[in-house]
């Protein structure tokens, strides 16, 4: 049976970048893939960006009221599809995380999902939340904060200051509110800069 995998870990632990290497993996191999991410993810518009500058374009985009399995279906049309990569799944909603089980289980094809458990404010996306609870398998891709302990948590910035209050999306883009900015932060360091504040308290 295929699976519906979640892979996430913080900002910076090459989640963008894992996901382009499994679909160069599938494709050296003859077989085809289909990748897709959100459309609230304005960061590279149609594609798909690793921080290291390899860039790729997704098959489609889904819209925060799109029925995920349907336009996946569309995308596919007859061809075999060896597997879905989707990127930023954390901005996904609950229902299309289901989708996203379903493709798996009922389309029998396995679903890569990468993306982030927790905002800014260390609180769970919707999307991410519901991957937790129902992917079959759960993977950490692990990164290194500043002080060089694991990072778990991602600080935002706007215009070089740490903020921990505000809308949960703010895409990293230079553009919105001012520079927003991401550091990617163990516990110790989060806290210290929010003054031991979580969950914006």
């Amino acid at each position: 049976m295929a699976k519906l995998y979640f892979r996430y870990g913080a900002m910076n632990s090459g989640k963008s970048t894992a996901l382009l290497q499994a679909a160069y993996n599938y494709e050296e191999r003859g077989q085809r893939v289909l990748l897709a991410k959100p459309e609230i993810d304005t960061k590279g518009a149609d594609q798909i960006e690793s921080r290291l500058g390899v860039a790729r374009p997704v098959d489609f985009l889904v819209g925060p009221d799109d029925d995920l399995r349907a336009v996946f279906q569309a995308a596919a049309g007859h061809a075999p599809v060896a597997c879905l990569l989707v990127d930023e799944a954390q901005f996904f909603t609950p229902a299309q995380v289901d989708d996203l089980l379903r493709i798996a289980v009922l389309d029998g094809i396995p679903v890569l999902a990468y993306g982030i458990r927790t905002d800014f404010r260390t609180e769970a996306f919707p999307g991410s939340a519901r991957l937790l609870e129902i992917a079959h398998s759960l993977e950490e891709l692990k990164t290194i904060c500043r002080c060089g302990r694991k990072a778990i948590f991602n600080a935002r910035l706007v215009g070089g200051r740490f903020v921990f209050d505000g809308d949960q999306v703010a895409i990293d883009e230079g553009q919105i509110q001012g520079e927003v900015t991401y550091e990617s932060m163990c516990a110790v360091c989060y806290l210290r800069e929010s003054g031991g504040r979580l969950d914006g308290r």
